[in-house]
């Protein structure tokens, strides 16, 4: 586990995925961490340690109260990171983790980057990508 990761709690527990991605600030960046991610299809917000966030030159634009399983409240730093797994890569909001945060991906950054999980196999796959289309009735 790299050592930016320390202080960080590992949820490890049959069932759940966890994947390694590259974190950079933008698709043309050329610094950039390999973090290990829970990856959870039900969340709406990736969570990376902040201090990876902050070596990588990625800053914060808003600040924002969010509710936990137990009913409190935490503040955190909401910025935008671009995020690449096996050479594909997408952009996506990032909230800057504090020790004791979990690195997690969210369903957000997977539809960034054309991915969707299988819970049964615990493998990231390509998902169908559709466009919709509008027809002209003449």
């Amino acid at each position: 586990m790299p050592n930016a990761q320390a202080g960080y709690r590992r949820i490890r527990a049959m069932g759940l995925t966890h994947k390694p991605l590259l974190v950079k600030e933008s698709r043309k960046s050329s610094g950039s961490r390999e973090i290990e991610f829970l990856i959870d299809s039900g969340a709406v917000h990736s969570v990376v340690p902040s201090e990876v966030l902050v070596e990588l030159g990625i800053e914060a634009y808003k600040s924002v109260t969010f509710v936990l399983a137990d009913g409190s409240k935490v503040e955190r730093q909401v910025g935008d990171a671009y995020f690449e797994y096996r050479g594909d890569g997408g952009a996506a909001p990032v909230i800057f983790g504090q020790p004791g945060d979990e690195p997690l991906l969210d369903a957000t950054t997977l539809e960034s980057l054309g991915l969707v999980l299988n819970p049964l196999r615990r493998e990231l796959y390509p998902m169908r990508m559709m466009l919709a289309r509008a027809s002209l009735v003449g």
